[in-house]
């Protein structure tokens, strides 16, 4: 793991392949960390079919820097991967990512099409209820508890309990924020999933979509999963016309399945368990 400064904040990441090889940025969702299981099997699946695969810890997840400010934590990242892979002179990447991951790399994408060779993506959170619950666990718990218990109660916060026990500095970071600043910037952050009827994706403007001009491939999500509504990805394909639209390798009830398979406390289980099943459609398509 390297830790390399960008534009003044501390990322996290890894690079897995050849030197040389085509570039692929990979984003898990939620805040977990690039070592979450699956997303780490991915990257090793397609530097095997020959890409050098980087996976990173965006900010406010696993050991990269605590980041507080922006119109969007997901804009913040994108910043972040945009900046991350200039810094690493990666040339033209294929940009992926699932679940928050795929916002994060659709908005990379689109505001920096000069580094994007193609687009993948699945799991695109949208709708009212998907979105809704994104306000809640990003911004909604950890708001509320500082309003009751000031920064020392945000500590205990879920969504911030794994950067927390990765980096000491997020706690140092979180407990000399102001309550009332903090308590803003999750108002802010949670205004950017409020439903939207002209873009499926918060933060993705017309504009935006309409640069997302390479190749893009979007996996369609299932009828059975309200947190990345079929809907949402049918509609992102529609906004981009040259777009892919295809079918995921795993069973139809893939996030419901493994979300409860996690639930439930199976070992090694996570919701990106069959993430490494991409591979063999990613390096298809990432080689036309």
């Amino acid at each position: 793991m390297e830790r390399i400064d960008v534009d003044g904040v501390t990322v996290a990441c890894e690079l897995i392949g050849k030197p040389g090889d085509p570039a692929v940025a990979l984003t898990p969702g939620g805040r977990f960390c690039m070592d979450v299981p699956g997303l780490r099997d991915l990257a090793e699946n397609l530097a095997a079919g020959g890409r050098r695969v980087l996976i990173w810890d965006r900010p406010n997840c696993g050991f990269s820097d605590t980041v507080l400010r922006g119109a969007s934590e997901s804009e913040t990242q994108a910043e972040a991967l945009a900046g991350l892979i200039r810094k690493l002179d990666l040339g033209p990447t294929a940009i992926c990512g699932g679940s928050g991951g795929a916002r994060v790399s659709l908005l990379t994408a689109a505001r920096n099409p000069d580094i994007c060779s193609h687009v993948c993506v699945w799991w695109i959170s949208g709708d009212p209820i998907g979105l809704m619950q994104l306000a809640t666990f990003y911004c909604g718990e950890a708001a509320i508890a500082a309003s009751q218990g000031g920064m020392a109660k945000v500590l205990e916060a879920a969504s911030w309990a794994e950067h927390i026990a990765k980096n000491p500095q997020a706690k140092e970071k979180l407990l000399a924020m102001d309550p009332r600043k903090f308590i803003e910037m999750m108002q802010q952050w949670a205004s950017i999933y409020v439903p939207s009827e002209t873009t499926p994706v918060p933060g993705m403007s017309q504009r935006d979509w309409s640069r997302l001009r390479m190749p893009v491939m979007i996996f369609r999500s299932d009828e059975s999963d309200l947190s990345h509504t079929r809907a949402t990805s049918e509609w992102a394909h529609r906004l981009v016309p040259q777009s892919r639209l295809v079918e995921p390798p795993w069973r139809s009830d893939e996030w419901n399945f493994q979300s409860q398979r996690q639930m439930a406390g199976d070992v090694g289980i996570t919701i990106f368990t069959s993430w490494p099943t991409l591979a063999p459609q990613l390096l298809d398509f990432l080689s036309q």
